[in-house]
């Protein structure tokens, strides 16, 4: 019994003092030399990329990479100085892998010793290089297809091929289970959506059920544990998508989304900050009207209830300030009433007493070359829609100097439809209610004052306009 465990001991310590942390990658390009080349590695999406280590090629082509400190792992990519990458690879914490290749077509005679998971992304990667080819090939001859029935011959080819590919990936899925390269094929595999529709209780077939569906299944493949996908520009991309499209954009519908995401995440300390970071960012950044106050959802729910303690008080304040400045003018809320005067100081206009079915609340600065490229825009547009649909203009200039603005008004005949205010004793606190930290800063009230819109443009005020008063239409058909 004692011999068993002494051999079970000297097993033990044999195994554990292979188990080295880090990663040795060595990489001979056969075909330059005596160039400078850097290990990079993805982090989130495609553009954003990390540097590891540089060295140069030796004569033979040759460079060694090697580090002995713990790494997650993911997908890493050599580089040449000023070029794409030329060479990717998965690499994972232990890993010593060899590989032979050259900068042109990389992938074409590639040889790898040491690493399962690179044989078969490299396989993978072979396979692309033909399956590109003919792919290309077929969309040649559809540009050159002269009538109907070539062209469905064609279509059809090439929806044949593209499922080619999706029966490579299942293919290496089904014979390698257990590898990092099977993890990402699976978590990109296509939603398989039932043919058979359920009906409703017209009988008619329920023409929403594959949104529905895709929108349920979306998440099945995808590890949650496994925090190598961080390392790649899988998961961002599949956020993306998710909150991109498959998620309508409003709060109401975003907000449980963000839950549902961060619940996933949270026994896994890695990937649930990853995934916090990420959303308070987007939240944060998105241009999506009304998204603002998912921000203010993060910020409230996570950040301020300890959730990121990764997070210094400075950070966290900061957070909390913009979180602040961004509640009182959300969709939905009532306008700060301000009132102001005008250019000879002499005339006090509040913005509660315009009438109007539209309040187009506008800051905006003389110092500021965009503002004085939209404002004029914005006149076009009042008299070619916004008079017809009883809208005025009340502007903000923010900067107080009375000369140049007297003279970009009259410069530019804004007159009809525009009420022009300043507040030359900065007694008026719109700055913090409204965020103007850019100018121009537009809002859209409603007859009510209430913000129904913001950050618009010229271009986009109308076709908004034009949606909400088709959705008030809508809504009053229904209720009838």
């Amino acid at each position: 019994m004692k011999n068993l465990s002494l051999i079970f001991l000297l097993n033990f310590l044999t195994l554990a003092s292979f188990a080295k942390d880090g990663y040795r990658v060595q990489v001979q390009f056969t075909d330059v030399k005596d160039s400078l080349v850097y290990l990079m590695h993805f982090k989130g999406r495609s553009a954003d990329t990390k540097k590891d280590d540089s060295a140069r090629l030796d004569s033979k082509g040759m460079v060694t990479f090697s580090s002995t400190k713990k790494i997650t792992g993911g997908i890493y990519f050599i580089l040449f100085s000023g070029r794409m990458p030329n060479l990717e690879f998965i690499l994972n914490n232990g890993d010593e892998l060899a590989v032979t290749t050259t900068k042109i077509n990389p992938y074409a005679n590639i040889q790898v010793k040491g690493s399962p998971e690179n044989e078969q992304y490299y396989k993978y990667q072979k396979f692309l290089i033909n399956y590109g080819k003919d792919y290309r090939a077929l969309e040649e001859k559809l540009k050159k297809s002269t009538n109907k029935k070539d062209s469905d011959d064609v279509i059809k080819q090439l929806n044949e091929k593209g499922k080619e590919i999706q029966a490579f990936r299942v293919n290496i899925i089904e014979e390698k289970p257990t590898l990092f390269i099977s993890k990402l094929f699976k978590s990109i595999k296509d939603v398989d959506v039932p043919k058979d529709y359920p009906k409703l209780p017209n009988g008619e077939k329920d023409s929403l059920f594959p949104q529905r569906f895709l929108k349920a299944h979306f998440w099945d493949n995808f590890d949650f544990s496994d925090a190598r996908f961080i390392y790649t520009p899988v998961y961002d991309g599949k956020m993306d998508t998710y909150l991109g499209r498959m998620v309508y954009p409003s709060p109401d519908s975003v907000n449980p989304e963000i839950d549902m995401l961060l619940k996933r995440c949270e026994p896994y300390p890695d990937m649930y900050r990853y995934t916090l970071d990420n959303l308070t960012n987007w939240t944060e950044k998105t241009n999506i009207m009304g998204l603002d106050e998912c921000y203010v959802h993060v910020v409230e729910n996570y950040l301020m209830k300890g959730k990121a303690p990764w997070l210094d008080k400075k950070t966290l304040d900061e957070n909390f300030k913009k979180a602040q400045a961004k509640v009182p003018n959300m969709i939905g809320a009532k306008a700060l009433d301000m009132t102001m005067v005008d250019t000879n100081n002499s005339h006090p206009t509040s913005l509660f007493s315009i009438k109007a079915k539209y309040t187009i609340l506008i800051f905006w600065s003389t110092e500021c070359s965009h503002c004085k490229e939209e404002l004029p825009k914005f006149d076009s547009l009042y008299h070619a829609y916004l008079k017809g649909k009883d809208a005025k203009f009340y502007a903000v200039e923010i900067d107080n100097d009375v000369t140049k603005w007297k003279k970009f008004i009259r410069e530019n005949h804004l007159n009809e439809g525009w009420i022009h205010v300043h507040d030359p004793k900065h007694t008026i606190n719109f700055r913090s209610f409204y965020d103007v930290y850019s100018t121009p800063t537009l809002y859209l009230l409603d007859t009510n004052k209430k913000i129904i819109g913001k950050r618009l443009d010229y271009k986009s005020l109308p076709t908004f306009i034009e949606k909400l008063e088709q959705q008030q239409k809508q809504g009053n058909i229904q209720k009838k």
